[in-house]
């Protein structure tokens, strides 16, 4: 077992591995453009079967087109002629993975769905097997060789069809134009959909939560208002609302070390900061964390188009909500 070198295994898998793409990457042709040409033209969802690994290799294909702008699902063909063909309807392109192009599981399905009338895009690694012949169009992702060294467990022609299956995707997220902003909404749990679709307006503390007080009040009161309101701020506001000015804890240090400051007598507007960082409610809360991070704060205050106080946030709103 020592005297086995598993880094030189290693490496002669992903050159065989490389060898296959290399050969699958010369033949994307005319049928690879039509392939896609028919799924956009298909006027439902893209139904992707496979039994044993191309059937695992058939359901990531099935995630990764659905997740990029190409409605997909995965149908076990096996389970598929036990009822689940109930599934696909005349309107979907099935997309059907065998590398011997011989599964009889797959080619029990093939008359049902031609009865039905669906487009039947086949990948296989014999461009001269059954399931080949019988398809509309046909991917070949035969490769030289498998990288097992005895020819048995599916491995380079696995990887081939699963790097097709993505050159698929692609092809047409780029034809259908789609976007970060379409791809947060089919991933709204991951980070990218809470950077592009959580706004300031679902983090922010509003109404009786946000602190706020008189420019007439004293540092004190502001303190007491701060305390309350747990936000390690406290807006300063006129009679209709609007924003005067701003204090935080790190005010309240720097007027600590005034000796010409009194607490129960110093008015918060003179020692207010006047120009304060604001925000609009309808931002992505990811601009607060830019803000934020740019002029070196911890909150916020929240704004309308007339300069009213509507909300509050700090930098541990944002932590909760996984935004940074």
């Amino acid at each position: 077992m020592d005297a086995h070198d598993f880094a030189a295994s290693g490496r002669r898998v992903l050159a065989i591995e490389r060898e296959g793409l290399d050969a699958v990457a010369a033949r994307i042709d005319g049928a690879f453009s039509a392939a896609c040409r028919t799924i956009l033209a298909g006027r439902g969802r893209v139904a992707c079967t496979g039994m044993g690994k191309s059937g695992h290799i058939a359901r990531k294909i099935a995630a990764t087109l659905a997740s990029t702008g190409t409605p997909a699902f995965y149908v076990h063909p096996g389970e598929a002629a036990h009822g689940d063909l109930g599934m696909v309807t005349d309107a979907d392109t099935v997309l059907a993975l065998s590398y011997s192009g011989e599964s009889d599981e797959i080619l029990l399905l093939l008359p049902a769905l031609r009865r039905q009338g669906n487009r039947i895009i086949a990948m296989t690694g014999r461009a001269d097997s059954t399931l080949a012949r019988e398809a509309d169009l046909h991917l070949d992702v035969s490769v030289p060789a498998e990288a097992c060294p005895l020819a048995l467990a599916p491995t380079a022609s696995t990887t081939a069809a699963l790097a097709l299956g993505d050159a698929l995707a692609v092809a047409l997220l780029e034809a259908r134009g789609f976007t970060a902003a379409d791809f947060a909404r089919s991933h709204p749990a991951g980070a990218l959909g809470r950077r592009l679709l959580l706004h300031i307006t679902d983090v922010m503390h509003a109404g009786d939560d946000v602190p706020r007080v008189p420019p007439q009040a004293t540092l004190s009161e502001a303190l007491v208002e701060m305390s309350r309101k747990r936000l390690g701020m406290t807006a300063v506001v006129d009679e209709a609302g609007r924003l005067l000015g701003l204090f935080t804890d790190g005010d309240l240090r720097r007027a600590l070390d005034d000796p010409r400051i009194d607490l129960r007598r110093t008015r918060i507007d003179a020692v207010m900061t006047r120009t304060p960082r604001t925000i609009r409610a309808d931002a992505l809360a990811v601009e607060a964390a830019q803000l934020m991070e740019a002029h070196k704060i911890n909150a916020l205050l929240v704004v309308d188009a007339a300069q009213r106080v509507v909300g509050a946030l700090n930098i541990h709103d944002l932590l909760r909500a996984r935004v940074v």
